[in-house]
């Protein structure tokens, strides 16, 4: 379904989220009869591919009901407690307009203007620069922010991060990564557990081939040198395909990620713009953020929620988000704002104040060669003429002065 606009872009999302969610079902049906056909090859490997293949069948009809269960108990578990796994992960706490009443004015005058419903407010305690939104309906929306972005943006760039967090929860990006989060919790979990399934089980061969547990002293072998050999191949090629769905189920709930079109975050910024009238405090908030937003501890599904997601999949095929650079160039292009250019690397900042420290604490080097007067010119003058010996007539006629100092020259010349 092809989004166009924004009430296109929120239907789609919608037809999305339902469509994943059919996926989810069909993935776990594949995982299951990846899993059958592994225990059926555990349970009698002295048959042949097609055998396998059709009593595997059997058993996902007879499972299909226990894991269209599980799957739907998953999806209602995740559905009422998908908060309270990422606040575990993240470490996010709510906050009240007392705690943190700059931001939560910050955040109450956005949802005035717009009549939006006000989601909860949390913080997550973390020098990283990113915030992300999260929840399914409007009782459980949630704006999480870090303390390095409060203290790194200034309330007018904080303002236009809030403002792309509403747009993601207006226009149902939020609901649609969640719901992507919940796949790839899904397939993940069956995935392993097939797999630990599969390793604890080793191929024995000698005159024929079968299958045992790894705690099992005793194997079976084959009653004929023809019967091993189809038994054997058979059940090494059933494993192989049993694998491949495997690997193929994995692989399909990580290119879920594609169906979240990257235009969403153009979309979110445009929103951020709509509601703050003030492009160049987005695009200043978006060059703070760069390179400077990776959650340490953070799964990647919670990152894919956020702002900005540093982590970029390979040559960028797996990437939820388009770079900052291109949604700057947008911002530029069409709400005509002005772009100050990328900041320094994070490495660099850290390194220039430790410089200047140095070059504090270093004391200024000695100077060379003659002395200098206050009042003698830096380019290198000579000092005060020499002073010739004192004389005896100067002696002679009671000069205390000529006794008592050996030089009678002072900074404005002969006494």
């Amino acid at each position: 379904m092809a989004a166009y606009g924004l009430y296109t872009h929120i239907a789609s999302n919608k037809f999305r989220s339902m469509l994943l969610l059919a996926g989810l079902f069909a993935l776990v049906y594949v995982l299951v009869y990846a899993g059958a056909l592994i225990a059926e090859v555990v349970i009698n490997g002295d048959e042949t591919v097609v055998h396998y293949l059709r009593r595997a069948f059997y058993d996902l009809k007879v499972a299909a009901p226990v894991a269209t269960v599980v799957a739907a108990a998953w999806i209602v578990i995740a559905y009422f407690f998908h908060q309270s796994m990422i606040d575990a992960v993240t470490g996010g706490h709510g906050v009240t307009r007392q705690e943190e009443p700059r931001l939560y004015n910050l955040l109450e005058n956005l949802c005035i203007s717009r009549g939006i419903t006000m989601p909860k407010l949390k913080i997550m305690e973390s020098p990283a620069l990113n915030a992300f939104a999260t929840g399914l309906n409007p009782r459980q929306y949630s704006i999480t922010v870090t303390t390095g972005l409060l203290n790194a943006l200034d309330d007018k760039e904080i303002e236009a991060v809030l403002g792309h967090e509403l747009t993601h929860i207006k226009n149902g990006d939020v609901q649609l990564m969640v719901v992507a989060v919940i796949i790839a919790g899904v397939v993940g979990f069956f995935g392993e557990l097939f797999f630990r399934l599969f390793t604890n089980f080793s191929w024995s061969s000698g005159s024929g081939g079968s299958w045992s547990s790894g705690s099992s002293t005793s194997s079976r072998s084959s009653s004929s040198s023809s019967d091993s050999k189809s038994s054997g191949g058979g059940a090494v090629i059933v494993i192989i395909i049993a694998v491949v769905l495997i690997v193929v189920a994995w692989l399909l709930s990580q290119v879920v990620k594609l169906a979240l079109s990257r235009s969403r975050e153009y979309l979110a910024d445009a929103g951020s713009v709509e509601l703050t009238k003030n492009p160049d405090a987005m695009i200043s908030a978006l060059r703070k953020i760069e390179n400077r937003g990776e959650l340490p501890g953070a799964t990647s599904a919670v990152m894919e929620l956020c702002v900005d997601n540093p982590r970029e999949g390979f040559a960028d095929l797996f990437a939820t988000h388009p770079s900052v650079q291109s949604r700057v160039d947008a911002l530029v292009k069409f709400a005509g704002g002005h772009d100050p250019g990328p900041l320094p690397p994070p490495a660099e900042e850290a390194e220039e104040p430790d410089t200047q420290a140095d070059r504090q604490d270093t004391p200024p080097p000695l100077r060379q060669g003659p002395r200098q007067g206050p009042w003698n010119d830096a380019g290198g003058a000579a000092g005060p003429p020499p002073v010739p010996a004192p004389s005896s007539a100067g002696t002679g006629n009671g000069n205390p002065i000529g006794k008592s100092l050996g030089n009678p020259m002072g900074p404005w010349g002969r006494h």
